[in-house]
């Protein structure tokens, strides 16, 4: 009988002491029996049933769903938990995306001149493969050694001999050329003066200078051709010129046959040699 007591009391205390919890559901379904202590405008603070003397445990407001108290009361918490809701972590703004502007289409080059008229490159002259005469347009100068053989017709021959005897009508010539250019046209043709002063007979042991004064034209394939006086101690006459040039190498070679007139017959010259531009 004592036993039965015993137990009947302990019930009756036991659901006292539950009576006197309150119940704390959480929205995630958690059920906790505590001892709420104090509710702010955004968090729940209590101590666990079991231990009240235990920490001050605090949880978000939101997070709590409803609370029953041990007095049988209730409070029912709505979705941001009846107050402001849980204060979130302040998270920088986010920059903007620029907006790329599509490129506006580029303009058409406007030319300087619009009436210019494109003009075809000029051919280069044989001469001047490398382009140099468009930038110099005259005054270009060409100056180079001249070796050659003269033959003197017999009437020639006879008129100099009486004044060097022994002159055989084959000679030698050493000399040198010295050439300007003028002008030159769009179609490549050029104006020329050219001075040669010449020395014959040196492998006869004689002495015989002559100078050339030539103006002529030159193509622009390189075909020349020139007239002009000639002076030698023995008189003066005209000259006349014929010939071409090659270029190899930046360096002119140039032909000329030459012929001079007078004395009952003519002096033919057939003159090599190679020159280089000067300014």
């Amino acid at each position: 009988m004592r036993t039965l007591l015993l137990s009947l009391f302990l019930f009756l205390l036991s659901g006292f002491v539950a009576q006197a919890q309150d119940l704390l559901t959480k929205r995630n379904g958690d059920e906790l029996l505590v001892k709420v202590v104090e509710i702010t405008s955004s968090e729940v603070k209590y101590r666990r049933a079991d231990n009240l003397d235990g920490p001050l445990i605090t949880v978000w407001k939101s997070d709590v769903f409803m609370i029953r108290y041990a007095n049988g009361t209730k409070d029912v918490f709505g979705t941001n938990g009846g107050s402001s809701p849980r204060p979130a972590a302040v998270q920088p703004a986010a920059t903007p995306t620029p907006i790329a502007t599509p490129a506006a289409p580029a303009a058409p080059a406007v030319p300087q001149n619009p009436t210019a008229v494109t003009q075809p490159a000029a051919k280069p002259n044989p001469l001047d493969p490398t382009g140099d005469d468009a930038t110099f347009p005259d005054g270009v100068q060409l100056s180079g050694p001249r070796l050659g053989v003269t033959y003197l017709t017999q009437g020639v021959a006879d008129k100099i001999g009486e004044k060097v005897p022994g002159l055989s009508p084959v000679l030698s010539q050493f000399g040198w050329q010295f050439e300007t250019r003028l002008f030159r046209m769009p179609n490549g043709v050029s104006g020329l003066l050219e001075v040669i002063p010449l020395v014959a007979g040196l492998e006869q042991g004689k002495f015989l200078p002559s100078i050339s004064g030539i103006l002529g034209m030159r193509g622009a394939k390189g075909l020349e051709f020139g007239v002009g006086p000639n002076l030698t101690p023995l008189g003066t006459s005209v000259v006349l010129a014929v010939g071409t040039s090659f270029r190899s190498n930046g360096i002119n070679f140039p032909v000329n046959l030459a012929v001079v007139p007078g004395n009952g017959g003519a002096r033919i010259s057939l003159l090599v040699g190679f020159n280089a531009k000067t300014r």
